[in-house]
């Protein structure tokens, strides 16, 4: 009787020693799922409040710009948007109507926690996705504002009117994860980069 249970706990602690690596994955797995819904949260939120204080009107986008943008990054954590992380807010316009109907972009802005100037070491971002909306080529100081050529773009093609502004928030975010499926474990990976856009 002794003899059989001790077998049965030898084979009880091999099975565990057989299933304790897919357990490990499968937890870190979950941890990595969890933290990549969290930072899209995050993004989601980002954006959203970033188009509506944009789209208030309350505060001049050619001079307070980098202000919204840093309100709404100090509200990040526990992202790392330091080092991580990017925001563009585009301001788009309907210009004519009917078929003839265009959206153009009268500016751009992204985010630089460094023109802040404020000594904190914040300007370490290296992490610089272009817009989805526009790439800009002439930025100068964080804003691409020039009226020369206005561009068109397809976002809302057609649906505004002629005169009617929209405000296009964008956040970007690196996300790294805990378990990087390599070799032969091929698992699904989240990001690497997470991306909200919201308009108001």
């Amino acid at each position: 009787m002794r003899a059989r249970l001790a077998r049965q706990r030898g084979l009880a602690a091999v099975e565990l020693a057989l299933l304790l690596p897919f357990l490990v994955v499968v937890l870190f797995g979950m941890i990595d799922l969890a933290r990549a819904l969290q930072a899209n949260t995050i993004l989601v939120n980002l954006s959203r409040e970033g188009a509506n204080l944009a789209a208030r009107g309350n505060t001049p986008l050619e001079t307070n710009s980098q202000d919204i943008m840093h309100a709404l990054m100090a509200s990040a954590p526990p992202l790392n948007v330091n080092q991580r992380g990017m925001m563009y807010i585009t301001r788009v316009m309907g210009v004519g109507s009917g078929s003839a109907a265009t959206n153009v972009v009268l500016d751009q802005y992204r985010w630089m926690d460094g023109a802040r100037q404020l000594g904190l070491g914040y300007n370490n971002n290296t992490y610089d996705p272009g817009s989805r909306i526009y790439k800009c080529s002439g930025w100068l100081n964080e804003a691409c504002t020039s009226s020369a050529a206005r561009p068109t773009v397809l976002i809302m093609n057609g649906q505004l009117a002629d005169g009617e502004v929209i405000y296009i928030v964008e956040t970007f975010y690196r996300f790294n994860m805990l378990v990087a499926g390599g070799g032969f474990l091929a698992l699904p990976t989240l990001g690497p980069d997470l991306y909200s856009m919201t308009v108001f």
